[in-house]
């Protein structure tokens, strides 16, 4: 093989290396599409979900899980009724882990 073809395939591999490291999607792969609602009836939650932000979405998302098969929400994190979820969650998972 000639030192020509030896630049090309070493180009190549060196190449191909770099744009494995590139994210695919800048914004990554959210579970919420757009703002989400700012509010849920309280007594129609049946499960509320945080996910923190990581590789796969920057932002914080919380998924709400509603009772009767009604589906599930993305709350706004900016809203009240979000803050107040994951304040309670917070502390719901440091209480959890003390020695008490």
């Amino acid at each position: 093989m000639s030192v020509k073809g030896m630049v090309i395939v070493l180009a190549v591999i060196f190449c191909a290396t770099i744009v494995q490291g590139f994210p695919m999607f800048k914004g990554g792969r959210c579970l919420c599409i757009g703002p989400g609602v700012k509010a849920v009836k309280v007594a129609d939650i049946e499960k509320a979900t945080i996910i923190y932000p990581s590789n796969n979405c920057n932002k914080i998302e919380v998924i709400i899980t509603l009772k009767a098969h009604k589906g599930q929400r993305c709350l706004n994190p900016k809203s009240k009724q979000a803050n107040i979820i994951i304040k309670k969650t917070k502390r719901m998972n440091f209480l959890k882990y003390q020695d008490v």
